[in-house]
């Protein structure tokens, strides 16, 4: 993380007078431990900010912080929609706690405002997404919708390359290793009905059919997966 006067202060956060300003990435999956994150980024983010100011925290004078103020963005589908989330009432109800940080949740904001559009690029991009994995096609189709339905549409038609890139780069490493898994182990259940359908005397039409049918192919997938392992 590197700070800046009055920029950007890193990917989560940013300056704005006295305030440092924490928005973090909008999540699909409902987690409470985002605070978790929080505590840590805000560590990280305070200790970069005195070393880049030059202040003593060692010294007696004392040192001038810039006062927090958290959000998250959740695109998701759960019901219960609280407006904050705290780390103690979350990981310590009922008990005193020395330590707390307070989240402010945004959803789908007003019909038409910039956040409403971004939440429902979010939810295009996710459905994308899942039609055509984590390609190319999937973002430039995201992007199409959107623009046909107006949403981000200014933004989205002088941007769309730098969108495409940035998309594919906010997957984590973890989430592009979870897709590579389940694609291989469902190449490996493919595998078995060819083999298990030629063993017992399947034809390789009849093996096509089921396939398309039990892992949802097309018709070409289907055919050179049977022609790859029969």
């Amino acid at each position: 993380m590197s700070w800046k006067k009055g920029g950007i202060f890193n990917d989560l956060g940013f300056m704005l007078k006295e305030k440092l300003i924490f928005l973090i990435e909008a999540q699909s999956t409902w987690t409470v431990n985002i605070l978790v994150r929080v505590i840590l980024y805000l560590a990280k983010s305070y200790q970069d900010y005195i070393i880049r100011t030059g202040q003593d925290i060692y010294g007696g004078k004392k040192v001038k912080l810039p006062k927090p103020e958290i959000y998250v963005i959740y695109t998701g589908s759960r019901k219960a929609r609280p407006e904050t989330i705290s780390l103690a009432e979350e990981f310590f109800p009922g008990e005193e706690c020395c330590l707390d940080v307070t989240v402010h949740m945004i959803y789908d904001g007003e019909k038409g405002d910039i956040i409403n559009q971004y939440v429902t690029f979010t939810k295009i991009f996710d459905e994308q997404v899942k039609k055509h994995g984590l390609t190319d096609q999937a973002v430039r189709k995201a992007i199409r919708i959107c623009k046909d339905r107006d949403v981000l549409k200014e933004y989205l038609s002088g941007r769309e390359s730098e969108v495409v890139d940035l998309m594919i780069t906010l997957f984590s490493q973890e989430e592009i290793w979870d897709m590579h898994v389940r694609s291989r182990e469902k190449e490996a259940a493919v595998r078995t009905m060819i083999e298990d359908g030629r063993y017992f005397g399947a034809s390789r039409e009849a093996t096509v059919e089921r396939l398309r049918e039990k892992f949802n192919l097309s018709q070409d997938d289907a055919d050179n997966m049977v022609k790859k392992y029969w």
